[in-house]
């Protein structure tokens, strides 16, 4: 019987640019570089709380955090989109991966005119977004892939260890990492080469002994790159520790207003 094409997933995603990367919106706009990456950090921590609030599964997050991604380096994106924007990720997400209701309509009461309103945004939103990304929403996410791969390899039998635990459970937390990444990793790699770093180094992490000396090759990954981006995910961590502790005394600037203040020269008062 021949198989589905249309059911089938594809394993590879739109990547983005050099060009497109150096000359993101926000960097037009004379933001800098570091601010601009603590803006897109802000606004991909907003999505997948707003995931994990509508109780999506995890590649929909992953997915819809990824979708926010392309979207801040494109024409339209930039930091004083962020704070409207983030309303439509998860939902567009949702109608792109279609998932099962839930059905507990008390936890979604709104007057009527909140709706109404709010419903608006989200409408107008999406559009934007879709325009921005020409209407590629489609991504693949490497964490099934990355199971799938386990298995491959022989090192995550139907009857878990604790070690073989251990190494899934690393291998999806590295993969959630890299949706954070400063080096948009998730824009500039494609699904298996992310899979198998994080395979990579949660198997040495995990004390898991894997077949062969390269066997990352057998999947099609060159050393170069599972290099690149095992640096990645292990720098990230600390990456984000960083922003974090950056903005502990105030908040990440997310509108226009709130970014030009955080622009000002130091002294600058309303009366100068």
């Amino acid at each position: 019987m021949a198989p589905d094409l249309e059911s089938l997933v594809p394993l590879s995603n739109s990547l983005a640019t050099v060009e497109q990367i150096s000359t993101s919106s926000s960097s037009i706009d004379g933001v800098p570089s570091d601010l601009e990456s603590s803006i897109r950090l802000a606004g991909l921590e907003i999505t997948q709380a707003a995931g994990i609030l509508l109780r999506l599964p995890q590649d929909t997050v992953a997915q819809a955090m990824v979708i926010f991604t392309r979207f801040y380096l494109g024409p339209e994106g930039g930091s004083y989109r962020i704070n409207s924007a983030k309303v439509g990720f998860p939902d567009l997400t949702r109608k792109a991966f279609p998932q099962p209701p839930l059905h507990n309509p008390e936890s979604y009461y709104l007057s009527e005119g909140t709706y109404h309103s709010t419903r608006s945004v989200l409408l107008r939103t999406e559009a934007l977004v879709l325009r921005t990304l020409s209407f590629d929403v489609k991504v693949t996410v490497p964490h099934h892939l990355a199971l799938t791969y386990l298995q491959t390899l022989g090192v995550l039998p139907s009857n878990p260890t604790s070690k073989s635990r251990s190494l899934a459970a690393r291998t999806i937390g590295y993969l959630n990492l890299g949706l954070f990444s400063p080096q948009l990793l998730y824009l500039t790699h494609q699904p298996t080469t992310l899979a198998i770093a994080a395979i990579y180094l949660a198997s040495r992490e995990s004390g898991v002994k894997m077949p062969g000396t390269a066997w990352w090759e057998v999947f099609d990954v060159d050393r170069e790159d599972l290099g690149f981006v095992v640096v990645a995910y292990r720098s990230c961590e600390a990456w984000i520790n960083g922003e974090r502790e950056k903005w502990k005394e105030h908040v990440c600037p997310l509108t226009v207003y709130e970014l030009g203040k955080e622009l000002e020269p130091v002294g600058t008062t309303e009366g100068s």
